[in-house]
C-alpha cells in the first residue's frame, strides 16, 4: 500500500488543493514533509474568510502567490455590533468587538507586506477596517485591480483619495459605506473617469456623528475619526 508521504511533490500539492485551510493545517502537523507542502506558496492563490473564528485560527499562508483575498462577515451578530458607532456601543457590544477588532487590520497589514501580486480584495461587513488599512494594501500591492468594500462603516473619502494614486485599479465598489460622501465620489469620477465605480446607497446614508460633549458649560462637537 502506498503511503501518503511516498507521493511525489506535485501529487501532494494536488491533493492539498482539495482541502480547506484547516484540513491543510492539520495534515501539515503530521510530519515535516507534509508541513513543507502546507507552506508551499503556490497552494494559496485564494483566501476566503466568512467569520472572525476562521480568520483568528491562522490556519493559512500569506505569500506572493495570493491573487484574491475575501473577508465577508455576514453574521447578523457581528455586523450589527461592529457597525454601531464606538461611542454608542454598550459594554457587551464592546466586549464582543474586542475579540476580533483588529483581526482584519492585521491581516491587511500582513498582506500588504507579503502579497505584492494581490489582484482582488473584497471586504464585506468589516466594521473595524479603516482608510489606513485599505491604503496600506493599495501601496503594498501595486497590481491590485479590484477593490470591493461593502458595509464597511469606517471607510471614508480618504479611501477614495488613496484610490486616485492606484494606477492599476480598474474596479472600485463602496456599497453601503455611510461615511463616503457625494463630493468624494464626484471627485473620483472626475479625476479617474476610466475607473469603474459603484457606490450603492453610500452617499445617501446618514454619516456618523459623535454626540456633543460639554466642557465647562460649553458644548463641543467631537471630530469624526478617519
Amino acid at each position: 500500500m502506498l503511503l501518503l508521504t511516498q507521493l511525489d511533490g506535485e501529487s501532494l500539492l494536488h491533493l492539498f488543493s482539495f482541502l480547506d485551510p484547516e484540513s491543510r493545517w492539520r495534515l501539515g502537523l503530521t510530519c515535516r514533509r507534509l508541513r513543507g507542502v502546507f507552506l508551499e506558496p503556490s497552494l494559496w492563490p485564494l483566501l476566503r474568510f466568512r467569520s472572525p473564528a476562521e480568520l483568528l485560527r491562522g490556519h493559512f499562508l500569506l505569500g506572493p502567490a495570493l491573487r484574491r483575498l475575501s473577508v465577508c462577515w455576514h453574521s447578523a451578530r457581528v455586523s450589527r455590533v461592529c457597525n454601531v458607532e464606538e461611542w454608542a456601543q454598550s459594554p457587551l457590544q464592546r466586549d464582543i468587538c474586542a475579540k476580533h477588532r483588529h483581526a482584519v487590520s492585521r491581516l491587511l497589514r500582513r498582506a500588504s507586506q507579503r502579497c505584492p501580486n494581490l489582484q482582488c480584495l473584497t471586504l464585506s461587513g468589516c466594521g473595524h477596517v479603516t482608510d489606513g488599512d485599505v491604503a496600506l494594501v493599495l501601496q503594498g500591492c501595486p497590481g491590485l485591480q479590484s477593490l470591493r468594500l461593502e458595509n464597511c462603516v469606517r471607510i471614508t473619502d480618504w479611501t477614495l483619495e488613496a484610490a486616485l494614486g492606484a494606477p492599476a485599479l480598474r474596479w472600485l465598489q463602496v456599497d453601503f459605506c455611510r461615511n463616503v460622501t457625494q463630493a468624494g465620489l464626484q471627485r473620483l469620477r472626475r479625476e479617474r473617469p476610466s475607473l469603474a465605480l459603484q457606490a450603492e446607497r453610500s452617499a445617501d446614508m446618514i454619516p456618523d456623528e459623535a454626540p456633543p460633549c460639554r466642557v465647562s458649560g460649553r458644548t463641543f462637537r467631537k471630530l469624526p475619526w478617519h
